[in-house]
Formats: C-alpha cells, structure tokens, sequence
C-alpha cells in the first residue's frame, strides 16, 4: 500500500514568533540539499512506503562512508540501502540493496533464515576503517564490512554478538549477558580506534579495541554495569553517573566520548574515552544532575537545556548535534558549554526551543521533522534520518557550524 503525505516545500514562521526572544540561532541551512525517500511533485511530496530502489520505511540509521557512498539503514523494509556516491538529487534510487533479494522484497530476514547478509530491524550504522558497521538489532548482533560493499547481499566479513552468522537469540539464548553476546543493539560507532555499540536491552555501552577481526569476538570495556554479565536497569540502583536505561546513540566530540541515554532524555559525556568499566561519565546534557531523568526537566513543553528521549548524536567541529526524538527536533552544543544541564544554543526543526510536535504539528514540509532518529555527519553534511516521515535528508551545517570544522 502507498502512503501519500502532501509535504509544503517552503516554510513560513508564524508572525506571533518573530517577536518571542527565544528563536534560536540556526544549526543547519535554511533547507536540506537533498531528500531521499520522497517525490517532489511541484508543489508536494509523496512518500511511499512501499519497497523500491528509492523508498524507506522507518529509517533509523545511516552514514557516509570514506569513499563517500551512502548507507542506510531502511529499517522498516529490514534491508540496508548504499549509493555509490553522495546523491545530489531528490528521490535517488540506491545502487545496492543488502537483507533482501531485490529492491522490491521486505521482511524480516528476508522471510528465511539469519546468515551473513539477513538484516532483523536494522537501526544504527558507522563508518569503520574502509568500511562499515552495521547494528542488526533483533538479530542481537554487529555486522561489519572490512570494505564497502560493491554487490547486492555482499555478507558481511564478521559477526559481533553471536558465535557465527546463523544464530541471532538475544544474549545468545541465555538470560544474562557475556562480554560476546548482545541484547537489541541499536547504536554502533567507530572513532578510528575503538568499535562502541549501544547495547540497548542490556543497558550497556561495549567497546572492541581495535577493528574486531573474528566472529563472536568478546568486548574489552562495558559501561553501564559493574561487570558483563548484568543488566539491571540503571545498573540496579537510582540513577548516577554511571548508569543507563536505554543508550542508544554513541559518537566522539573532541575527544569525548558521548553516549544519549534515551530512556533518562539525558546525553552522558566522558571527558576521555573510558579505561575502565563502570567508569562514572563526568557530564551530563539534558539534565541538571546526574539523578534527574525527567523528560524537558519536567515541562510539558521542551526548553533549550531538556530532552525527551534523544535517540541520535553526532559531532561537526565544536558542536554537538542531538536528535531530540520524541521532541523531533535537533539541537546543538558548543563544546565550551560543557557543562551538567547547560543549554543547547542551536536548534533545527522547530521555530523555538518551546516548540514542539512532528512536523510542527502541521503537514511535513522540506526542513520540518517527524522523530528524527539516527544522525551522522561527515565534513559539513548531517544526515538526517527522519524516521516518522520515512525519509533520509542530507543537510548542511550553518554558517556558524562551518567555522568550527
């Protein structure tokens, strides 16, 4: 069935905004360059859910890779999507499909059995080495390809999370944990050393040293629990600085390690990337301290300093970009505002940081979002997964932004 969602191309700011002083400083250009998964048709978007070389389904993830090619993860469709090259032009179709025999198939793995190229609810994706990863997230695993894939159903090169590429239990079969096993994985990220995966369901962030070379290869760091083999809610006590209830998104910001604890509408920042397990984080975002959970610091409508489940975080130069999801917008940090509880000082998707609603409760329009989940940058292009509208927008930084890379 085609779903058909007529989408403004042009947004206007209410007149009763101008005046309000809380307009806040531009994060992104006034408009993506490009959209993916919609049809411009004059004075509309249509959008279709149906399976296609150039439609979505959910998309939850993405990123570019070093060669400049394109993935997404299409996570509705249960399939990753690549283009040979950053598209230029609205509605591209992919070159290459992985998880599905042909562009025009969905299910979950492919309505067979787990092997090396079967994708179950796909959600986060990274860059790695000449590479990319992939969180495979209701096969409990990380997929990862040592170089970009260059055929359809290309399988992947190693399996994190289970002993081979034929199993995909949670915590392989067993009730607790191991340093190899995985439970509903939807973050994945490499900072050029280190392969991080949100291990959502476990309540814990695993760090490979190293690129992971072999099959079911344990995990050298875990943050969240005392040990690899729990996975309490927020470690078992009251929320610290230790603790998570649902990581979902990981990047590296100047040398910081950033994780958004969807489930606490909080981001944690470690100053250093972590050597220890259960190491504390030394920041927080979204939150005045690090025992508060509530989403918008309590408010019913979001402010500048609160979150409301952010699922995605990237970082462009001396800022930080946060997908605000259930607030579906972006907001943006500077990194000499560090600080427990500060305010964001740049937004995208919203006219002020007390706006709220998908699509500013009104049509979807060209800049406008719908939860805005995964997010990844490279240079001064943010990819946007708007996972509501169905659709992948790549967009460029602001002025502002710009001048910090």
């Amino acid at each position: 069935m085609t779903q058909t969602l007529r989408v403004k191309l042009n947004s206007t700011v209410r007149q009763d905004d101008l005046s309000l002083e809380n307009i806040a400083r531009p994060l992104l250009q006034p408009m993506p360059d490009v959209i993916l998964g919609a049809t411009d048709n004059g004075d509309e978007m249509i959008v279709s859910v149906k399976p296609t070389p150039s439609t979505f389904f959910g998309t939850r993830g993405g990123a570019i890779l070093e060669d400049n090619s394109l993935w997404i993860a299409d996570t509705g469709h249960h399939r990753l999507l690549g283009w040979k090259t950053i598209p230029t032009e609205d509605n591209a179709s992919a070159n290459f499909v992985i998880g599905q025999p042909d562009f025009y198939h969905e299910g979950r793995n492919a309505k067979a059995e787990v092997n090396a190229f079967s994708l179950n609810v796909p959600t986060g994706v990274t860059a790695c080495g000449k590479g990319l990863a992939v969180a495979d997230a209701w096969n409990h695993r990380i997929l990862i390809w040592h170089s970009t894939p260059t055929n359809n159903n290309q399988p992947a090169d190693v399996g994190l999370g289970q002993a081979d590429f034929f199993s995909g239990e949670s915590n392989r079969g067993k009730d607790l944990p191991t340093a190899k096993s995985l439970f509903w994985c939807y973050g994945v990220y490499w900072d050029g050393a280190n392969l991080w995966a949100a291990d959502t369901g476990n309540r814990r962030v695993l760090m490979w040293k190293g690129l992971p070379t072999r099959n079911g290869q344990k995990a050298d760091l875990v943050l969240g629990q005392n040990n690899f083999n729990l996975r309490d809610e927020n470690g078992g006590t009251e929320p610290n600085a230790t603790s998570m209830r649902w990581a979902h998104g990981v990047c590296t910001w100047r040398g910081k390690l950033c994780v958004t604890d969807a489930g606490n509408n909080r981001v944690m920042i470690w100053n250093e990337i972590p050597k220890i397990n259960n190491q504390p984080c030394d920041v927080v975002l979204g939150q005045k301290d690090f025992t508060l959970v509530d989403h918008n610091q309590t408010n019913y409508f979001p402010i500048s300093a609160g979150l409301n489940m952010p699922y995605g975080v990237t970082s462009v130069g001396d800022w930080l970009i946060v997908t605000d999801t259930a607030s579906s917008r972006l907001l943006g940090w500077h990194i000499d505002d560090c600080q427990n509880g500060t305010s964001a000082k740049l937004l995208a998707g919203q006219y002020t940081f007390q706006d709220k609603g998908d699509n500013r409760w009104a049509m979807p329009m060209r800049d406008s979002l719908c939860w805005s989940y995964g997010i990844y940058a490279k240079d001064e292009t943010v990819l946007v997964c708007d996972s509501g509208n169905s659709r992948a927008l790549l967009w460029g930084v602001s002025d502002e932004v710009s001048k910090t890379i």
